[in-house]
């Protein structure tokens, strides 16, 4: 088991996570700034992976329940897909689990822009809400809950704002509500690789507290300025997550 004690390392990196919870409450994309940083405090990939999840998971359930308090839910999108974003999450953490440490450190820099560039895809304005169709419950959201949470139990950074701009662009929901109903299968997700790492002892909990922590207070402050301040909120920080995935792409490449 990968011991973790510096005291130093883990307030800069609890400072990262209330950050990167904040952003993930609102758009998504909090991963792209917390695992680069505890990549970079010199945590092995698979262990680094699941002390994220293990702070994520605490912290993506306190912006849901804000944004439940706040009826921002699409419970219908949620009951279709919950059980598909597990089944998604699960097969994709035992997956990753079959590379060694440099091979799955490989698959995250490989990664990383293919986040980018899905994150670019141009959103529009909507006048308004639309009710998602029979169709939209059986087939499209199913598949969409599998393969988000797929990647979310393979690697994870990213998935929030996945989520939200498939809701968007495919199921119709405006910007604020695409992002409450994510949180429902990004927790979903979360938990279903959380067990995973638990049961293959890939959890550093003397750093995942203070870091779940964290996470809790970002969270809980971003996904109430997101109601407040409404689609244009969650477009700006769907930009800043794709400006923090340049920042942490360059300092894995440039900074040795």
């Amino acid at each position: 088991m990968f011991a973790f004690d510096n005291f130093t390392v883990t307030v800069i990196l609890s400072a990262v996570s209330f950050l990167a919870g904040f952003i993930d409450s609102i758009a998504g994309g909090g991963g792209l700034l917390l695992l680069p940083s505890l990549l970079i405090a010199g945590i092995p990939p698979q262990v680094a992976l699941g002390t994220m999840k293990f702070a994520s998971s605490i912290g993506t359930g306190t912006a849901l329940v804000n944004f439940i308090l706040k009826k921002k839910v699409v419970w219908k999108i949620a009951a279709s897909g919950i059980a598909f974003s597990l089944l998604g999450s699960f097969i994709g953490t035992k997956t990753i689990l079959i590379f060694n440490n440099e091979t799955v450190g490989r698959i995250i820099i490989f990664l990383l822009p293919l986040a980018m560039l899905i994150t670019l895809i141009p959103q529009k304005e909507r006048a308004a809400e639309n009710e998602p169709s029979r169709f939209d419950l059986t087939v499209k959201i199913p598949f969409i809950c599998l393969l988000i949470g797929f990647y979310d139990g393979f690697f994870g950074p990213g998935t929030g704002s996945f989520l939200i701009i498939a809701f968007y662009i495919f199921i119709g929901l405006g910007l604020v509500q695409s992002s409450a109903t994510a949180k429902v299968f990004n927790l979903a997700s979360n938990l279903g690789a959380l067990v995973i790492f638990i049961l293959a002892g890939k959890v550093i909990y003397m750093l995942g507290i203070p870091l779940a922590v964290a996470n809790i207070l970002g969270n809980y402050l971003g996904s109430t300025l997101a109601v407040k301040k409404g689609a244009k909120t969650v477009k700006f920080f769907l930009l800043l997550s794709l400006s923090i995935l340049m920042i942490s792409l360059i300092w894995k490449y440039t900074v040795k």
